[in-house]
């Protein structure tokens, strides 16, 4: 489940900002992007991964706690929990108001409707949510790169990209569709790798009990 929770939520990821219409948001084709079920399939995608991120970071910190990383592991889950906690509610606004805003929008005829509300939602007090929810994400993966780093147990570079990814999580806002979904191709490629890094350590483990068992019963 840790795996699968990993590598959905890099699809999700993914699939994202390549869903996600983009165009002059202070212009009514702005205003069309908000209103279309793509705009609100693209972020609802964005929160499921955000959730299933959390759950497989939850099945990590179980393989890294009876590890020399066990403490830093519970840390860096904690920090990324809030991260994500912070930043959800930042999301609902995106997809849903502004969802809103831009069928009133379209219905009006009304630019100024558009920015106005717009600016509101997105450059108010959330803002600080979701800033500050975003970097404790990056804190988070980044500590837990540290913590598979020094687990002993996982391949030790499996948690570098996905740390990498959210460290640029917030940069890539300001960057071209294209390079957006460059970003989350990356996101899901740390997502994929580190569950990779999960099922081949549960093999090698079921492989040593294996071998254990088989010398006891000669023994």
């Amino acid at each position: 489940m840790t795996a699968l929770s990993l590598a959905i939520a890099g699809i999700c990821f993914v699939l994202y900002p390549a869903i996600r219409p983009f165009s002059d948001e202070s212009s009514l084709r702005g205003a069309e992007a908000f209103a279309a079920s793509s705009w609100l399939l693209a972020h609802s995608l964005a929160m499921v991964g955000f959730i299933l991120l959390t759950l497989g970071l939850l099945g990590l910190y179980s393989q890294l706690r009876e590890t020399t990383a066990g403490s830093l592991g519970i840390t860096a889950l904690i920090v990324t929990w809030i991260g994500v906690g912070f930043t959800l509610p930042y999301y609902g606004a995106e997809t849903f108001a502004l969802h809103a805003v831009g069928q009133e929008a379209v219905r009006q005829n009304n630019v100024d409707l558009l920015v106005t509300l717009t600016n509101s939602i997105r450059f108010e007090e959330g803002i600080w949510f979701f800033g500050f929810g975003l970097l404790a994400i990056a804190v988070g993966t980044i500590l837990f790169g540290i913590a598979i780093w020094k687990s002993g147990i996982l391949t030790r570079w499996s948690g570098i990209p996905l740390a990498i990814g959210f460290t640029l999580f917030i940069p890539q806002f300001y960057t071209p569709q294209p390079v957006r979904i460059g970003h989350g191709l990356l996101v899901m490629l740390g997502c994929w790798l580190m569950a990779w890094s999960v099922l081949n350590s549960r093999m090698d483990a079921g492989g040593s009990r294996q071998e254990d068992g088989r010398e006891k019963r000669i023994t």
